[in-house]
């Protein structure tokens, strides 16, 4: 789906790959950038950059509370017409700490950020776009929901869901014939904050310019999925083609995969 002319919206867009993403949807003749962010200092910022390339709408949204989801959309329906383009690109990690040391609060968090919201946002949304038989849906998700890394294990099992259920959701709309569509985009470690002390033996920690551009192309053409960068395939190959005690030792000590989050910190505020 082409981004001129349409209305986009995007959570967590006031920082990161979300902040990009609004640009270049501006920059590619997007009718109106709506931005949903926890941070208002940060939208607002964002806001004022941003003001000279076209029409910015601006929402301080805790997305883990569905009455101000819904109200919100509400709000955007009579402020902005709708919403064409949805970008579900808001996520959280909570440390590095094994299961056995996680708290209730943040296996919760965690969830209701990566999870829940996504999905509660698109249940407000999809019905409008079902209507107007036009739309699309892209789920940012995670590589590390689909393969299992130590110290990270409810971010994994956040990210497992959300592209279970992004996948499951683009079948039911094509069993429908619908012109609705979605992407589910499964990025390796980016390089925007949210993880840094990462380390990455085997594979590049990405860049957020061109990480945000190969996702803005997925849309564009209505790709199912994308897994980013395509070299992540040959481990996901090698993962069904291995035994588990193969690849563990393989990817997991030889190259070191699983320590990756070892010396993890995040941003620092």
């Amino acid at each position: 789906m082409k981004l001129k002319n349409a209305n986009v919206l995007i959570t967590g867009g006031a920082s990161g790959i979300g902040k990009i993403m609004g640009r270049m949807a501006l920059e590619k003749g997007a009718k109106a950038l709506i931005i949903w962010d926890v941070n208002q200092e940060a939208i607002e910022a964002t806001a004022a950059e941003f003001a000279s390339r076209g029409r910015v709408y601006i929402y301080k949204v805790d997305i883990t509370n569905s009455l101000l989801v819904a109200s919100t959309y509400q709000q955007i329906k009579q402020e902005c017409g709708g919403v064409d383009i949805l970008i579900n690109c808001a996520g959280i990690v909570r440390g590095n700490k094994t299961f056995d040391q996680q708290t209730e609060q943040d296996i919760r968090l965690t969830l209701e950020v990566n999870t829940i919201a996504p999905m509660i946002i698109t249940k407000e949304i999809l019905p409008d776009m079902l209507r107007r038989n036009s739309g699309h849906i892209c789920n940012i998700a995670s590589a590390g929901g689909m393969l299992s890394n130590p110290k990270m294990s409810v971010y994994a099992a956040s990210k497992w869901a959300a592209i279970g259920w992004s996948d499951s959701v683009r079948i039911e709309l094509q069993e429908m014939k619908s012109n609705v569509h979605v992407t589910t985009i499964a990025p390796y470690f980016i390089n925007t904050g949210m993880f840094n002390g990462v380390k990455s033996p085997l594979l590049p920690i990405q860049k957020p310019e061109p990480t945000a551009k190969k996702i803005i192309c997925a849309i564009e053409r209505n790709q199912t999925f994308r897994g980013i960068p395509f070299g992540f395939h040959f481990i996901r190959f090698w993962q069904a083609i291995l035994p588990i005690r193969v690849f563990d030792f393989v990817f997991g000590t030889v190259f070191g995969i699983y320590h990756a989050m070892d010396n993890f910190t995040g941003r620092t505020k």
